[in-house]
């Protein structure tokens, strides 16, 4: 689902949803009366429709009935979890750095508070968090590790939670000292420990279900196997003077249930990471990725992904330990019965149309050397296009003033220019238009050029019935843009503009099938940077 449908969907629900920075997790618009009200569809549309690539965020507070605990490391994880009764459900999601957030009902006791105990924070009146399924920068998601976001889904918080909340226990929290089972009468050896934060006397009556579940969680997470603890537990209720059968297996079971639910949580965790990945991945990335620390989740790391190769998600990669790759299962049937004969009516500024045929979903290098005229050139093909196409125009160099001076030059109204332009310098398969014309000025690539093929794979990749035309650079001499041959491979159309010279180096498409436009070469002059005279017609190359 994208983002923006994500968004409207939990604004449907009655939460008061604000685009987030996917850097910095900010806002990214004033959201202080989107605290008191619900924003329309329109204004959702209007703020993912200018920044597309915002994540989602949600109000949190009186307005839309929610209090979220923010958790950014397995011990405030384990802190929480602690305290949160074995029958309770709850929406949580995971975070990219490996914490989660746990969504309950407003509780009017708590205000936004950062750093409640170490590395958790709650999120109530006056805050805001970020939801699945958003993207960060990094390109990594948040994701529900259960049932995704309702009104209905959300139970008040438990009073154990809200006890531990209400006080200061940062050291206690966050500490990963074991339990002593031999001082498990002593109340203090147990507190300090963090893993029994209620108030009052341990196993005291009134308390003694929490705790004695508490210990068997505790013993089920360490993998003592499931008579020991038995065993434990039936001597701490021997300590009491009682004995029930009955009581500890369902403890013991309830514990069970929840280590059930973590590993389950883990590996839907693991898998999501595993099917958002591109291309090669080492097991260590994974681990390091979702904070995989102890001996437990590192086995069901190494399980989960032994499954996805057997389903046959993912594959070894040259019987490198550890190293795998995801196999890329998705495809687009080609209907050549039902497609009509579609050419994209494109005006170029030297005729180039009417040597090659462009097609919808076509990419077109445009490569040249410095102050060669390229971005002369794509300015012409917005004046001679702008009133019959939608056109987007990516800028990586101009701001408003210097835009709006390079379009005075060409002697047309600025009222006339019909485009959308837009400063953007990377990530542009992120923000291309899949319907329109859109033009890259330039791509900038300042180190590692092979990439260039593959960053322009993922423009083509969200294309549609639109076009993309990319801007390179080249250095003098060679036909190709930075980037080399490999950036051959997707363009149906590659130009090489040098010395007043535009060559056709590639042509795939002819518009008359006798006449080979490979290798056809056109000289110019540029006027004024916006005005080109050509000196002679399109003919082939001396060399």
């Amino acid at each position: 689902m994208r983002i923006i449908d994500s968004a409207l969907e939990y604004r449907k629900a009655g939460f008061s949803v604000i685009p987030m920075s996917a850097k910095d997790k900010r806002p990214m618009i004033g959201w202080a009366e989107f605290q008191k009200r619900l924003p329309d569809e329109s204004e959702i549309r209007s703020w993912w429709g200018k920044n597309p690539t915002a994540m989602v965020g949600i109000v949190t507070g009186t307005l839309s009935g929610l209090t979220v605990i923010d958790t950014d490391s397995k011990e405030a994880v384990e802190a929480i979890e602690q305290n949160i009764g074995d029958s309770i459900e709850i929406p949580v999601a995971g975070t990219p750095g490996g914490g989660q957030h746990y969504y309950f009902a407003h509780n009017p006791l708590f205000q936004t508070k950062a750093g409640v105990f170490s590395h958790c924070d709650i999120r109530s009146d006056g805050g805001c968090i970020v939801c699945p399924p958003s993207v960060n920068s990094e390109g990594k998601q948040y994701i529900w590790l259960n049932d995704s976001l309702s009104k209905d889904s959300l139970p008040p918080m438990p009073q154990s939670l809200i006890e531990m909340l209400s006080q200061s226990h940062s050291q206690r929290a966050t500490s990963r000292e074991h339990i002593n089972i031999n001082n498990i009468n002593n109340k203090h050896s147990l507190e300090e420990t963090g893993h029994f934060t209620g108030q009052g006397v341990l196993f005291n009556n009134g308390r003694r279900d929490d705790d004695l579940f508490h210990l068997a969680n505790h013993l089920v997470k360490s993998g003592m196997p499931e008579s020991e603890i038995f065993k434990y537990l039936e001597y701490i209720m021997h300590s009491w003077g009682e004995y029930d059968e009955k009581w500890i297996n369902a403890k013991i079971q309830s514990a069970l249930k929840r280590q059930e639910r973590r590993e389950r949580n883990l590996w839907q965790e693991i898998r999501e990471w595993v099917l958002s990945s591109n291309g090669h991945f080492l097991s260590s990335d994974v681990q390091n990725c979702l904070v995989l620390t102890n001996r437990q989740e590192k086995k069901n790391l190494s399980e989960c992904l032994s499954n996805l190769v057997k389903e046959g998600l993912i594959e070894r990669v040259d019987n490198r330990n550890g190293c795998f790759r995801r196999i890329e299962i998705n495809y687009e049937i080609i209907n050549f019965l039902g497609v009509t004969d579609s050419v994209v009516d494109l005006k170029m500024p030297f005729g180039e149309e009417k040597k090659i045929k462009i097609m919808p979903k076509n990419i077109i290098v445009v490569a040249g050397t410095p102050n060669s005229g390229k971005t002369a050139y794509l300015l012409n093909i917005v004046a001679l296009n702008m009133h019959a196409h939608d056109i987007y125009y990516f800028s990586s160099e101009m701001g408003a003033l210097e835009m709006r001076d390079r379009l005075g030059k060409f002697e047309l109204p600025l009222e006339y220019w019909k485009f959308t332009p837009i400063e953007r310098a990377s990530d542009f398969a992120d923000v291309v238009r899949p319907d329109a014309i859109n033009i890259i000025d330039y791509m900038e690539i300042s180190d590692e050029f092979y990439k260039v093929s593959g960053y322009i794979k993922q423009i083509f990749d969200k294309l549609r019935s639109g076009i993309a035309i990319i801007a390179l650079q080249k250095n003098k001499g060679n036909d190709y843009g930075l980037g080399g041959m490999r950036s051959l491979e997707k363009p149906r159309l590659y130009l090489s503009m040098e010395d007043n010279k535009i060559k056709i180096v590639k042509g795939k498409n002819w518009a008359d099938s006798r006449i080979n436009p490979n290798g056809m070469e056109l000289q110019y002059k540029l006027i004024d940077g916006c005005k080109f005279i050509e000196i002679s017609g399109w003919k082939k190359s001396d060399s």
